[in-house]
């Protein structure tokens, strides 16, 4: 039998902290909801742990942000990049949420959005968006120039090309309408087989050959 070599496979190491270490304290405030978040510092600067402290101790809330730091913290020890994690929970959205007094984060969507937005901003170098826009600059809409309007002797309105004088004239203003006479009362008679009105339903008069109403002045057809 032909033996295969054995590989030796790479164990993940955790990087612990020192005894003595230097932490960063951080009050947030989202909606009316206080807490502490405090960061546990590398010799370096860098992140090693977090602890997260909610105003109402023993809440949900409370304890699902302790076990979260407590899998946060070890991540960090273990090697996970910080840049990974903000990605990855940054804009996670649960209560509680709302306005911030923070005025580098104005908005937050939950209690993770704002402390891995907050971890962002005090441990990853800034996003140099005018360096990323340099490289591919957006089109500048440019500003379309009015353009003259050019008659042709085809498109042209009909009077452009010619003189003032041998213009044809305005139509003239359309007359108003001089109100229809309505017959009088006393020529109209309402015998007892008169029909209704159409229009509003009331007793219509015989005036002459055809019948009127009196409530709104509609005929039975006769002009």
């Amino acid at each position: 039998m032909s033996s295969e070599p054995i590989v030796p496979v790479s164990q993940p190491f955790r990087h612990r902290l020192a005894i003595e270490r230097q932490s960063l304290t951080h009050k947030f405030s989202i909606a009316g909801h206080e807490g502490y978040v405090i960061v546990g510092l590398y010799d370096d600067g860098q992140p090693g742990e977090i602890f997260l402290h909610m105003a109402k101790e023993g809440s949900t809330v409370s304890g699902l942000m302790d076990a979260f730091a407590i899998a946060t913290s070890l991540a960090l020890q273990y090697g996970v990049p910080l840049k990974v994690l903000c990605k990855k929970f940054i804009h996670t959205r649960f209560e509680p949420s709302g306005y911030t007094p923070n005025p580098d984060i104005r908005h937050a969507k939950s209690v993770m959005d704002y402390i891995f937005r907050w971890l962002a901003l005090k441990f990853l170098p800034p996003v140099n968006e005018v360096a990323e826009d340099s490289i591919n600059p957006p089109p500048v809409p440019n500003e379309i120039p009015a353009i003259p309007i050019r008659y042709t002797p085809s498109s042209a309105p009909r009077d452009v090309f010619r003189p003032v004088e041998e213009r044809e004239p305005p139509a003239p203003p359309i007359a108003e309408l001089t109100p229809v006479p309505q017959p009088s009362l006393a020529s109209i008679q309402q015998p007892s087989d008169a029909p209704t009105c159409s229009e509003c339903g009331a007793i219509m008069g015989r005036s002459g050959a055809c019948y009127v109403c009196m409530n709104c002045g509609s005929t039975s057809g006769c002009s």
